[in-house]
């Protein structure tokens, strides 16, 4: 595991052109729309949001989206597809690491970025401050794994997460009725092993009163 910063900035222009993260962002944002009760008054954070694609696709199903990312390469990105698109309830802002994530939103969603995270229990409890009364929150990420997803390690700070462990951060941050079910499966090759299987599961939470 590597403390380094991954410089996503590089890689934004070129991030749509591999349909196996096009197919996993959209596997994520269905399964979220079957786990959560989406409505058109409902306020959006997509944390870690990346080009957008899960983003674009919650979008036509809420009312509005806030898209924030560390990289202003991957955010560039984003705004072109608004732009193209003509979407007027998307807006993106950049958040630096360390930056508090503020706001009140009826539902944050996370995906694939929960392992970029160092310290879980307090991006938990920061999403928690952050949800109004009632609100969701929804991480697709890895099972465990061995590091071999990525093919750079930089600042990957966890090869997946065991589910039980996971709820039960959950729990310690506020978070009711948690639940996980697996999003969806990605077939990809590995440095290590060859063609292998990773499993990203979602879990969602409640906000309930302390």
């Amino acid at each position: 595991m590597s403390t380094e910063a991954r410089d996503f900035d590089k890689e934004a222009a070129g991030w749509d052109e591999h349909p196996t993260r096009v197919q996993l962002a959209q596997d994520v944002a269905s399964a979220i729309a079957r786990a959560v009760p989406l409505g058109p008054t409902m306020d959006v954070l997509d944390f870690g949001c990346g080009t957008g694609i899960a983003t674009l696709q919650l979008a036509a199903s809420v009312g509005t989206v806030t898209g924030v990312d560390s990289s202003q390469g991957m955010l560039d990105v984003l705004k072109a597809k608004i732009d193209r698109q003509g979407c007027t309830n998307v807006t993106t802002r950049r958040l630096h690491p360390g930056d508090e994530v503020a706001g009140a939103y009826d539902l944050i969603v996370t995906s694939m970025t929960l392992h970029h995270v160092a310290d879980i229990d307090a991006q938990l409890t920061q999403f928690f401050r952050a949800l109004k009364a009632s609100g969701w929150l929804c991480v697709a990420d890895l099972d465990p794994e061995q590091g071999e997803f990525h093919d750079d390690n930089t600042g990957v700070f966890h090869f997946g997460f065991d589910r039980d462990a996971l709820r039960c951060a959950f729990v310690r941050a506020g978070f009711a009725d948690v639940h996980d079910v697996t999003a969806t499966e990605v077939v990809k090759p590995t440095h290590k092993s060859g063609l292998r299987t990773f499993r990203v599961f979602l879990m969602t939470g409640q906000k309930t009163a302390r």
